[in-house]
């Protein structure tokens, strides 16, 4: 295929001033394949912290970045932020990035590849695929992960390994015609459903490294959201 020329890369952000400038390096430090260029949407969910002072102070520090920012008046959810900067994205293709420093932003261009060889409209990485590394932590979230993730598979007749994952690589033309509705931690469950209703579309999968952070180091997903997780799957797939 012809290869794009821009990929938007959302980062919704809510209490995370410790570290966003330390994934912001990492992400422009990547230099992406074939010369693809960056666009970064950052989205704050009405931070409680000093999230938008860290953030306006790196963006007129880097002037030259392709930054733009915005930001929620009242706390939404992570779901809600992704939305805002999906209805916002100028890419052709875009992916999220948690703000944290949980997932390796140098594997972006393992996600562009299948893209790239024209044969991927969406791709997902895996935390559970693959030998990169893993940071060992939270057995029964994994479980729960894995459940959700064929539970999900069920439905959509799809055969992901990481239905939960944070990086979801998708074509933009395709998402901003998808009607999302979940504010928070539902968004993973719905938005793979509604993929795997596009007529023809084609999905992928490739392994991805996780360095997972513990709850007192600002871990924010729990047990509530795991049930929520459930009756969105049975939501957005029995219940259309």
């Amino acid at each position: 295929m012809d290869y794009f020329k821009t990929l938007s890369i959302i980062i919704p952000a809510y209490n995370e001033a410790r570290t966003i400038h330390l994934i912001l390096d990492r992400v422009f430090a990547v230099t992406l394949i074939r010369d693809i260029q960056k666009e970064v949407i950052l989205v704050n969910d009405c931070s409680s912290d000093n999230t938008e002072e860290v953030l306006l102070k790196y963006m007129a520090s880097n002037p030259g970045m392709n930054m733009q920012y915005y930001k929620h008046e009242k706390n939404q959810g992570k779901g809600a932020a992704i939305q805002t900067g999906i209805k916002n994205a100028k890419g052709e293709f875009l992916i999220i990035q948690d703000a944290d420093l949980e997932y390796d932003p140098e594997e972006i261009n393992e996600l562009l590849k299948p893209v790239l060889r024209g044969s991927a409209d969406v791709v997902f990485g895996s935390r559970f695929q693959g030998g990169n590394p893993h940071r060992i932590l939270f057995y029964w979230h994994s479980i729960g992960n894995k459940l959700l993730t064929r539970l999900s598979n069920m439905l959509t007749n799809l055969n992901l390994t990481d239905m939960e994952t944070c990086y979801k690589l998708c074509k933009t033309r395709i998402i901003q015609n998808i009607e999302l509705k979940e504010k928070r931690f539902g968004f993973e469950p719905e938005i793979t459903a509604k993929l795997a209703r596009v007529p023809e579309i084609r999905i992928y999968e490739v392994g991805i490294s996780y360095y997972g952070r513990t709850y007192k180091e600002g871990k924010k997903i729990g047990w509530k959201d795991g049930f929520r997780a459930l009756y969105c799957i049975l939501k957005y797939n029995l219940f259309r």
